[in-house]
């Protein structure tokens, strides 16, 4: 649905100065009907990548392109919904009279604008703020409000920067939730995000970027299983004190034995399994 192939940008400041490289010959794909999550550092070039992709800058070089979402541009930037990781809410708008403005971009019918607030306002738990002023919203509830505005015009491909920045834990799990929804009918989702273990969570596939190149790009179970060591770790209980230990595979036997004559109850013999967020410290380092 979404193809980069040999995407690269170079800002060029200052004569004297060196150009800056942001996104090095960058090539990967976002297949139809998945949830890919874009990791990287700050300045790994994420953000830039989705401002390209969204044609809100040129690339230096390569192509940027869409499938199945229509024949011309006007036609395919219909088909997309994007939340920026900053966007900007007009203050003195009521969060309806905003979502009635987005929706007028797009030449939707009041009608379909007040159908799709009633569908998704309540799952983004945003309907008692609707008829507030949006300069009295908290940075949680902008991203609610944002949220139902990408979501308004039923794109075929979401496309969200840092969509979870700035929420609570409660307000993560729940937008995670709508995620989750919205891909299940059939939506593609591509978004940008820190928060590693929510990524994890809800990706099928992770694309990782360091210095602006593609360190990796695929399913999320295939990396974190090629990075399990052969670990594991040992949970038990000895006077009254619940432990842990790890012991490499081939002494797993012996430890046991150890534990078992020394008194200790056993709770659980579990594989040393590395999460996405170790192992996208390990890349980043």
């Amino acid at each position: 649905m979404l193809k980069f192939s040999s995407v690269t940008k170079v800002f060029k400041s200052d004569f004297l100065k060196k150009p800056v490289v942001a996104v090095d010959d960058l090539s990967f794909n976002v297949d139809e009907g998945s949830i890919v999550g874009f990791l990287g550092a700050n300045g790994a070039g994420k953000t830039t990548s989705l401002k390209i992709a969204m044609d809100f800058t040129r690339s230096t070089k390569g192509e940027v392109s869409f499938e199945g979402l229509g024949k011309n541009k006007s036609e395919i930037f219909s088909n997309i919904g994007f939340l920026p990781e900053r966007p900007y809410f007009y203050p003195h708008l009521t969060g309806r009279a905003f979502c009635h403005y987005m929706g007028k971009l797009v030449d939707m019918k009041k009608s379909k604008i007040e159908d799709q607030i009633e569908r998704w306002a309540p799952k983004l738990r945003i309907e008692f703020a609707l008829d507030r002023e949006i300069k009295t919203y908290s940075k949680g509830m902008l991203q609610r409000i944002g949220f139902l505005t990408t979501l308004l015009h039923d794109p075929k491909l979401i496309i969200l920067d840092e969509p979870l920045s700035g929420v609570d834990p409660i307000g993560r799990k729940e937008l995670k939730d709508i995620i989750y929804e919205v891909n299940q009918l059939g939506k593609t989702i591509f978004f940008s995000s820190h928060i590693v273990s929510d990524v994890e969570e809800v990706c099928d596939k992770v694309i990782f970027l360091k210095n602006g190149k593609l360190v990796y790009q695929g399913r999320v179970d295939d990396i974190i299983n090629k990075n399990i060591r052969p670990v594991t770790k040992i949970r038990y209980v000895l006077n009254n004190e619940t432990l842990s230990i790890k012991t490499e595979d081939s002494s797993k036997t012996m430890r046991l034995k150890e534990l078992i004559e020394k008194g200790a109850d056993i709770i659980s013999v579990e594989q040393d399994k590395p999460t996405l967020e170790n192992i996208f410290y390990n890349v980043g380092s």
